[in-house]
């Protein structure tokens, strides 16, 4: 049997079904919501599935469903529908101030002996002028690609 028991009450039940209806979320939160459901062991008129009938009929993995029955018994109804904020977000590597530098040195002379410049050189020019510590030609390239 399984170790996280979902047992809904009526108003979580009759939330998640109205959820479900309109259709309007995410299509990441309405699968959790009729993963909840499946595995409700307070509906009468069903007995509950385990992790691997939900898992096949969804078309999702059963180690997804446990992970949902889990989030739900121990932190409740709103983080199990939710998706969790990522661990270790990164930071861009150049912001805006960075940025202007690099484009102003871009429209700039290239260095003697050089027609234009390179996105290597731009980047050894940035960690030269110590605008920014580190950084590869390929962030470089980034940066400007979306600043066309």
């Amino acid at each position: 049997m399984d170790k996280y028991i979902v047992k809904l009450t009526q108003e979580e039940r009759a939330e998640l079904l109205t959820l479900i209806r309109i259709g309007k979320k995410a299509a990441n939160k309405l699968m959790r919501a009729r993963v909840l459901l499946s595995a409700d062991a307070n509906d009468c008129k069903l007995k509950p599935k385990t992790d691997e009938e939900i898992a096949t009929a969804m078309h999702i993995c059963s180690k997804t469903v446990a992970r949902i029955r889990q989030r739900f018994v121990e932190e409740g109804i709103e983080s199990a529908l939710s998706r969790r904020p990522h661990t270790n977000p990164k930071g861009r590597k150049i912001d805006g101030e960075q940025e202007a530098h690099l484009l102003a040195l871009c429209c700039s002379t290239p260095p003697e002996g050089r027609s234009r410049w390179t996105l290597k050189l731009l980047a050894s020019k940035l960690i030269e002028l110590e605008i920014v510590d580190t950084v590869s030609p390929v962030t470089v390239s980034r940066v400007l690609k979306k600043t066309k």
